[in-house]
C-alpha cells in the first residue's frame, strides 16, 4: 500500500462510524458526510442535497422510461384533497388516517370542508378517472404521476421515513379483474423489479402481502423486498389489486360492448426516495456510498494530483476521450484542495472510478485507475485507459449485484417455526412455510417486532393466492 492509499484510508476511517459497530449510526455518517440530505426546519421533512438529487433524477429517468414503456402516461394531480374523499372507501382513510395532514384554515379563515394534504392519490385520480370514462373504448387507462406526497412519519429517518418524500405513483382501471391483475404483476415485475436488478443492483425478493400487510383497500398488494447489509428487509416498491372498492367508491363505471353499465377494476403502484436508503444500505461500506455505475451521474472523476508540466492538459484529454466513448466523467483539477480530502470525498460519494493523473504518472506513460466497489487501484497506460474503464464499469456493476445477492443468500435461513423465524431474524431472514404460521403465528411474530414481508413460491415466482401449499412465508425485521 502506498503512502497516498494509507493516507485516504485512515481519513475514512475518521470519517465513518463502521458498519459492525453501529449500523444505524453508519447510516447516518454516510447520509451527512457525503452532503446527501440533511432534515429540514419542520420534524420529519428532508432537504436532498445535489450529490443525492443526481442519483435520484437518474433513478427517476430510468424508472419513467420503464414506466412509459408499460403504456402508462403521465399526469399531475393536485396536492389538496377534500376530506369527504377520503372517507369514501372507509378501509382507505382509517388505514391513512394516523398519517394524515389536515389543513382547515387558509386565506385566515376557517374552510367549509378540511382539505387533506396528498398522502396518496387513489381518491382524486379515482374521481378524475370517473369524470373521463364513459365507455370500454376509454379502457385501460393508464396514468403515472411523479409528486410528494405527506404521511405524518413519528419516527422519522432520512430517505427511510419521512413525513414528505418524493415518489411516483401509477394509477389504472381496466375493463375486467383479469386484466387489472395482469398490469398490476407486469408493473411489478418488469418495472420494478427488473429496474431494482438491473439498475440499482439489488437483488430483490418478489412475493404478495398477508392481510395484515395489505395497503389499505386492496385486495391484494404485490411487494418488492431487498436485504440490507445490516440483516434487515427494505420494501422497495408495491403494486396494488384494488378490485372494485374504489370504483364502487367512486363511480368508476363504464357502457360495454354489450351495451351494460359496468364497474371498473383499478390497480395503483408506487415507489419514492426510500429506494434511494435501500441503495446507502444495500450497498454501502466502511468507506462510504458505492454507486452502481449505471446509475452513477458521474461514473469517472479525472482527478489532477499536482500541478506539472502537461498535466491539466493531459487530464484535459482523458475527460474528451471518456465522454466520446460514452462514459460520464467530470474533471477535478483543485488542487489548492489537498488531493487526499478530495479522495476520501469521491470515495464517500461512491464515484464508481478515479483516474488520478500526476507528473510522476504521465513520465511512465500511465494513469492510476482507483475503483470504488472493489477498492482497488493499479496503473494503466494512457492509450488503454478507455478500454480498462468502460470494461471496469459493467464488471463492477455486475460485481455489486453478485456481492448483495450472495450477502442475502447467507443470511436467509429455511426454518419450521414461528419460534425458529423470530431467532433467525434477529441476523437476517428466515422462511418457513405458509401452512405452518398462518395468521396466528404472524400475530405473535409481529409482538417480537418481527413481520413477514411477503409470501412467495419456492422458485421465487409470486403465488397466486395463500391456499398453495407450497407458498412461504419470508420473515424479517424491517425498515
Amino acid at each position: 500500500m502506498t503512502n497516498r492509499t494509507q493516507n485516504e484510508a485512515s481519513r475514512a476511517k475518521r470519517v465513518l462510524t463502521p458498519q459492525a459497530e453501529d449500523f444505524p449510526r453508519w447510516y447516518q455518517d454516510v447520509i451527512a458526510k457525503a452532503e446527501l440530505a440533511d432534515n429540514g426546519p419542520v420534524r420529519g421533512t428532508m432537504i436532498i442535497r445535489p450529490t443525492a438529487y443526481a442519483v435520484w433524477e437518474r433513478m427517476q429517468a430510468d424508472m419513467d422510461a420503464r414506466i412509459k414503456a408499460a403504456g402508462a402516461r403521465n399526469a399531475y394531480f393536485p396536492l389538496f384533497i377534500p376530506q369527504s374523499y377520503l372517507e369514501r372507501e372507509a378501509e382507505h382513510v382509517e388505514g391513512f388516517s394516523p398519517e394524515l395532514a389536515v389543513v382547515t384554515h387558509a386565506g385566515g379563515k376557517e374552510l367549509d370542508e378540511p382539505v387533506v394534504v396528498r398522502p396518496t392519490s387513489e381518491t382524486v385520480i379515482g374521481q378524475s378517472m370517473a369524470d373521463w370514462i364513459q365507455s370500454y373504448r376509454d379502457l385501460p387507462l393508464l396514468l403515472n404521476q411523479w409528486a410528494n406526497v405527506v404521511r405524518w412519519e413519528l419516527r422519522p429517518r432520512l430517505f427511510l421515513r419521512t413525513s414528505e418524500f418524493l415518489w411516483q405513483e401509477g394509477h389504472t382501471a381496466h375493463a375486467t379483474e383479469a386484466d387489472a391483475r395482469a398490469y398490476a404483476r407486469r408493473i411489478h415485475e418488469d418495472v420494478y423489479a427488473a429496474f431494482f436488478r438491473e439498475t440499482l443492483a439489488v437483488p430483490v425478493v418478489l412475493g404478495r402481502k398477508t392481510v395484515r400487510e395489505r395497503f389499505a383497500g386492496a385486495t391484494n398488494t404485490l411487494t418488492c423486498e431487498a436485504m440490507m447489509r445490516d440483516g434487515k428487509a427494505l420494501q422497495m416498491a408495491t403494486s396494488h389489486e384494488l378490485g372494485q372498492n374504489f370504483a364502487r367508491a367512486f363511480g368508476i363505471d363504464y357502457l360495454s360492448k354489450d351495451g351494460t353499465q359496468e364497474l371498473a377494476w383499478t390497480t395503483s403502484w408506487g415507489s419514492s426516495t426510500r429506494m434511494f436508503g435501500g441503495l446507502v444500505m444495500c450497498h454501502g461500506d466502511d468507506h462510504g456510498l458505492r454507486l452502481p455505475p449505471r446509475l452513477a451521474p458521474v461514473q469517472a472523476l479525472v482527478m489532477v494530483v499536482k500541478d506539472g508540466e502537461g498535466v491539466a492538459e493531459a487530464a484535459r484529454a482523458l475527460v474528451d476521450e471518456l465522454a466520446a466513448a460514452g462514459v460520464r466523467v467530470e474533471l477535478d483539477d483543485r488542487t489548492d484542495t489537498p488531493f487526499g480530502r478530495r479522495a476520501v470525498d469521491a470515495e464517500l460519494k461512491g464515484v464508481p472510478l478515479r483516474v488520478e493523473v500526476g507528473p510522476r504518472e504521465l513520465a511512465g506513460g500511465s494513469v492510476t485507475l482507483v475503483r470504488r466497489v472493489p477498492r482497488a487501484k493499479a496503473p494503466v497506460p494512457l492509450r488503454g485507459l478507455v478500454a480498462e474503464a468502460t470494461a471496469a464499469l459493467e464488471q463492477d456493476q455486475q460485481a455489486l449485484y453478485d456481492e448483495a445477492l450472495a450477502f442475502a443468500r447467507s443470511r436467509t435461513v429455511d426454518v419450521t417455526s414461528p419460534d425458529e423465524a423470530a431467532e433467525a431474524a434477529r441476523t437476517g431472514w428466515a422462511r418457513l412455510p405458509w401452512s405452518s404460521l398462518g395468521e396466528e403465528g404472524e400475530t405473535r411474530l409481529a409482538e417480537g417486532g418481527v413481520s413477514v414481508r411477503c409470501l412467495t413460491m419456492p422458485d421465487g415466482s409470486v403465488p397466486e393466492s395463500e391456499d398453495d401449499p407450497e407458498v412461504l412465508a419470508v420473515v424479517a425485521r424491517a425498515y
